[in-house]
Protein backbone atom coordinates (compact mmCIF):
# COMPACT_ATOMS: atom_id res chain seq x y z
CA UNK A 1 0.00 0.00 0.00
CA UNK A 2 1.03 3.59 -0.68
CA UNK A 3 0.20 6.08 2.08
CA UNK A 4 0.69 9.84 2.01
CA UNK A 5 0.17 11.45 5.41
CA UNK A 6 0.67 14.75 7.26
CA UNK A 7 1.68 16.71 4.17
CA UNK A 8 2.09 20.42 4.80
CA UNK A 9 2.74 22.85 1.96
CA UNK A 10 2.76 26.64 1.79
CA UNK A 11 3.17 29.01 -1.16
CA UNK A 12 4.02 32.63 -0.27
CA UNK A 13 2.60 32.20 3.21
CA UNK A 14 -0.64 30.63 1.96
CA UNK A 15 -1.44 27.16 3.27
CA UNK A 16 -2.05 24.93 0.25
CA UNK A 17 -1.97 21.47 1.84
CA UNK A 18 -2.51 20.52 5.47
CA UNK A 19 -4.22 17.64 7.29
CA UNK A 20 -3.61 15.37 4.30
CA UNK A 21 -4.12 11.63 4.18
CA UNK A 22 -4.57 9.59 1.02
CA UNK A 23 -3.72 6.03 0.10
CA UNK A 24 -3.60 3.66 -2.85
CA UNK A 25 -3.47 -0.10 -2.95
CA UNK A 26 -3.43 -2.71 -5.71
CA UNK A 27 -6.95 -3.65 -6.71
CA UNK A 28 -8.44 -0.22 -6.04
CA UNK A 29 -8.76 3.15 -7.74
CA UNK A 30 -8.69 6.15 -5.40
CA UNK A 31 -10.44 9.14 -6.94
CA UNK A 32 -9.14 12.55 -5.87
CA UNK A 33 -11.66 15.37 -6.27
CA UNK A 34 -11.39 19.09 -5.65
CA UNK A 35 -12.07 22.46 -7.22
CA UNK A 36 -9.57 24.30 -9.41
CA UNK A 37 -6.71 25.57 -7.29
CA UNK A 38 -7.44 23.24 -4.38
CA UNK A 39 -3.98 21.67 -4.60
CA UNK A 40 -4.67 18.33 -6.33
CA UNK A 41 -1.74 18.60 -8.73
CA UNK A 42 0.54 19.81 -5.95
CA UNK A 43 -0.44 16.80 -3.84
CA UNK A 44 0.40 14.35 -6.63
CA UNK A 45 3.75 16.07 -7.22
CA UNK A 46 4.56 15.81 -3.51
CA UNK A 47 3.75 12.10 -3.50
CA UNK A 48 5.81 11.53 -6.64
CA UNK A 49 8.70 13.55 -5.25
CA UNK A 50 9.07 16.45 -7.69
CA UNK A 51 7.64 19.03 -5.24
CA UNK A 52 9.14 19.31 -1.77
CA UNK A 53 6.70 20.48 0.92
CA UNK A 54 7.49 21.75 4.39
CA UNK A 55 6.63 18.31 5.75
CA UNK A 56 5.46 14.98 4.38
CA UNK A 57 5.34 11.31 5.24
CA UNK A 58 5.23 8.87 2.32
CA UNK A 59 5.12 5.15 3.04
CA UNK A 60 5.29 2.54 0.27
CA UNK A 61 4.78 -1.11 1.15
CA UNK A 62 5.76 -0.47 4.77
CA UNK A 63 8.87 1.58 3.98
CA UNK A 64 9.31 5.31 4.53
CA UNK A 65 10.49 6.92 1.28
CA UNK A 66 11.79 10.42 0.59
CA UNK A 67 11.14 10.42 -3.16
CA UNK A 68 8.23 8.43 -4.56
CA UNK A 69 9.83 8.06 -7.96
CA UNK A 70 12.99 6.51 -6.53
CA UNK A 71 13.20 2.80 -7.17
CA UNK A 72 10.45 2.88 -9.75
CA UNK A 73 7.66 2.54 -7.17
CA UNK A 74 5.46 5.26 -8.67
CA UNK A 75 4.65 6.34 -12.23
CA UNK A 76 3.11 9.78 -12.68
CA UNK A 77 1.11 11.34 -15.50
CA UNK A 78 1.46 15.11 -15.03
CA UNK A 79 -1.18 17.57 -16.11
CA UNK A 80 1.02 18.80 -18.95
CA UNK A 81 2.99 16.86 -21.57
CA UNK A 82 6.12 15.08 -20.42
CA UNK A 83 7.53 13.26 -23.46
CA UNK A 84 10.83 14.55 -24.94
CA UNK A 85 10.10 16.47 -28.12
CA UNK A 86 13.30 15.40 -29.88
CA UNK A 87 12.67 11.65 -29.99
CA UNK A 88 10.06 9.40 -31.52
CA UNK A 89 7.08 7.98 -29.71
CA UNK A 90 8.55 4.50 -30.07
CA UNK A 91 11.82 5.45 -28.41
CA UNK A 92 10.04 7.08 -25.48
CA UNK A 93 7.74 4.09 -25.13
CA UNK A 94 10.66 1.66 -25.05
CA UNK A 95 12.05 3.61 -22.10
CA UNK A 96 8.79 3.75 -20.14
CA UNK A 97 6.72 0.66 -20.88
CA UNK A 98 7.30 -2.56 -18.94
CA UNK A 99 8.86 -5.11 -21.28
CA UNK A 100 6.46 -7.73 -19.93
CA UNK A 101 3.53 -5.57 -21.05
CA UNK A 102 4.98 -4.38 -24.32
CA UNK A 103 2.68 -6.46 -26.52
CA UNK A 104 -0.39 -5.21 -24.63
CA UNK A 105 0.75 -1.62 -25.08
CA UNK A 106 1.93 -1.91 -28.68
CA UNK A 107 -1.36 -3.37 -29.91
CA UNK A 108 -3.10 -0.02 -29.44
CA UNK A 109 -3.95 1.62 -32.75
CA UNK A 110 -2.76 5.06 -31.65
CA UNK A 111 0.72 3.65 -31.03
CA UNK A 112 0.82 1.70 -34.28
CA UNK A 113 -0.20 4.81 -36.19
CA UNK A 114 2.19 7.30 -34.59
CA UNK A 115 5.11 5.26 -33.23
CA UNK A 116 7.60 6.79 -35.68
CA UNK A 117 6.38 10.36 -35.14
CA UNK A 118 7.62 12.91 -32.63
CA UNK A 119 5.25 14.47 -30.07
CA UNK A 120 4.95 17.76 -31.95
CA UNK A 121 3.48 15.94 -34.95
CA UNK A 122 0.44 14.64 -33.02
CA UNK A 123 -2.79 16.33 -32.02
CA UNK A 124 -3.34 17.10 -28.35
CA UNK A 125 -5.77 14.22 -27.91
CA UNK A 126 -3.58 11.66 -29.67
CA UNK A 127 -0.53 12.67 -27.65
CA UNK A 128 -2.43 12.67 -24.36
CA UNK A 129 -3.73 9.16 -24.96
CA UNK A 130 -0.23 7.88 -25.76
CA UNK A 131 1.26 9.59 -22.69
CA UNK A 132 -1.42 7.99 -20.54
CA UNK A 133 -0.95 4.53 -22.07
CA UNK A 134 2.80 4.62 -21.41
CA UNK A 135 2.17 5.32 -17.74
CA UNK A 136 -0.56 2.69 -17.46
CA UNK A 137 1.73 0.03 -18.92
CA UNK A 138 4.80 1.03 -16.93
CA UNK A 139 6.36 -1.30 -14.37
CA UNK A 140 5.49 0.86 -11.35
CA UNK A 141 3.01 -0.75 -8.94
CA UNK A 142 1.45 2.63 -8.06
CA UNK A 143 0.09 5.03 -10.66
CA UNK A 144 -0.76 8.73 -10.25
CA UNK A 145 -2.88 10.23 -13.03
CA UNK A 146 -3.47 13.98 -13.28
CA UNK A 147 -6.17 14.89 -15.82
CA UNK A 148 -6.07 11.69 -17.93
CA UNK A 149 -9.48 12.49 -19.47
CA UNK A 150 -8.71 16.08 -20.42
CA UNK A 151 -8.06 16.80 -24.12
CA UNK A 152 -9.30 13.37 -25.20
CA UNK A 153 -12.60 12.46 -26.85
CA UNK A 154 -15.39 10.69 -24.94
CA UNK A 155 -14.57 7.49 -26.82
CA UNK A 156 -10.90 7.77 -25.87
CA UNK A 157 -11.89 8.49 -22.26
CA UNK A 158 -13.96 5.31 -22.18
CA UNK A 159 -11.01 3.34 -23.54
CA UNK A 160 -8.70 4.78 -20.87
CA UNK A 161 -11.21 3.99 -18.12
CA UNK A 162 -11.41 0.38 -19.32
CA UNK A 163 -7.62 0.05 -19.24
CA UNK A 164 -7.44 1.59 -15.76
CA UNK A 165 -9.92 -1.00 -14.50
CA UNK A 166 -7.92 -3.76 -16.17
CA UNK A 167 -4.57 -2.58 -14.80
CA UNK A 168 -6.10 -2.00 -11.39
CA UNK A 169 -6.08 -5.73 -10.81
CA UNK A 170 -2.33 -5.54 -10.16
CA UNK A 171 -1.72 -1.82 -9.48
CA UNK A 172 -2.91 0.89 -7.12
CA UNK A 173 -4.21 4.15 -8.59
CA UNK A 174 -4.79 7.73 -7.53
CA UNK A 175 -6.67 9.58 -10.28
CA UNK A 176 -7.84 13.18 -10.46
CA UNK A 177 -9.67 15.04 -13.21
CA UNK A 178 -11.96 18.06 -13.56
CA UNK A 179 -14.42 15.77 -15.32
CA UNK A 180 -15.58 14.37 -12.02
CA UNK A 181 -18.20 12.07 -13.59
CA UNK A 182 -15.36 9.95 -14.98
CA UNK A 183 -13.74 9.83 -11.55
CA UNK A 184 -16.99 8.73 -9.91
CA UNK A 185 -17.39 6.02 -12.52
CA UNK A 186 -14.00 4.35 -12.07
CA UNK A 187 -13.24 4.93 -8.38
CA UNK A 188 -13.49 2.38 -5.58
CA UNK A 189 -12.92 5.07 -2.96
CA UNK A 190 -13.14 8.85 -3.07
CA UNK A 191 -11.16 11.61 -1.39
CA UNK A 192 -12.19 15.27 -1.55
CA UNK A 193 -9.50 17.93 -1.22
CA UNK A 194 -11.06 21.06 0.25
CA UNK A 195 -9.50 24.00 2.11
CA UNK A 196 -6.16 22.21 2.01
CA UNK A 197 -7.45 19.11 3.82
CA UNK A 198 -8.62 15.70 2.61
CA UNK A 199 -12.02 14.22 3.40
CA UNK A 200 -12.93 10.60 2.82
CA UNK A 201 -16.16 10.44 0.83
CA UNK A 202 -18.27 7.32 1.26
CA UNK A 203 -21.27 8.43 -0.78
CA UNK A 204 -21.46 10.68 -3.83
CA UNK A 205 -24.27 12.61 -2.09
CA UNK A 206 -21.65 13.88 0.36
CA UNK A 207 -20.14 15.85 -2.51
CA UNK A 208 -23.32 17.93 -2.49
CA UNK A 209 -23.15 18.35 1.28
CA UNK A 210 -19.56 19.56 1.04
CA UNK A 211 -20.47 21.95 -1.77
CA UNK A 212 -18.30 20.32 -4.42
CA UNK A 213 -21.22 19.71 -6.77
CA UNK A 214 -24.68 21.25 -7.00
CA UNK A 215 -27.72 19.34 -5.80
CA UNK A 216 -29.82 20.65 -8.67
Amino acid sequence: MLKADSIYLEFDGRKVLQSIYIEAEPGKVTGLLGRNGSGKSSLLKVIFGTLEPHYKYINIDGQHVKKGYAGGHIAYLPQHGYLPTHQTIERSARMLVDVNDWDNFARHEVYQKFRLNKPGQLSGGELRKLETLMILYSKAPYILLDEPFTHVSPIQADEIKAIIRERCRIKGFIVTDHQYQNILEISDQLVLLQNGATRSVTDADELITYGYISGK
